[in-house]
């Protein structure tokens, strides 16, 4: 499995950005589509975005569509999300995660996770 570990977390006001950024080691990371995932307490982890091995395809959950992208840096081995126009309703642990699939749209499609990044914004 490849390892992942997240940074970029932090607080912020709503209205604010962040950009969260994930590093991967311990096996090729071109050979692996990366998506990141958020959970909010008391809620299930949900897929925030996806972007595949050759960054040919990429997609945003409809939530945050037009405020996060997604981006991906193959020789830095990292995996970006960066998150413009933040609201509360952003605040969740945030999670990286790998899978050897061509793309994936839920949880049981990734083998690797990160650690988790912590994003609070507030009103």
């Amino acid at each position: 499995q490849v390892q992942l570990v997240e940074s970029g977390g932090g607080r912020v006001q709503a209205g604010g950005s962040l950009r969260l950024s994930c590093v991967a080691s311990g096996r090729t990371f071109s050979n692996y589509a990366m998506g990141w995932f958020r959970q909010a307490p008391g809620r299930e982890r949900e897929f925030v975005a996806g972007i595949a091995r050759n960054i040919g395809r990429l997609s945003v959950a409809d939530s945050v569509k037009g405020r996060f992208t997604i981006s991906r840096d193959n020789a830095k081995n990292t995996v970006s999300l960066q998150m413009n126009s933040l609201k509360p309703e952003d605040t969740a642990v945030y999670y990286c995660a790998a899978t050897r699939r061509d793309f994936g749209w839920g949880t049981q499609d990734y083998d690797s996770w990160g650690q988790g990044t912590q994003v609070t914004v507030s009103s």
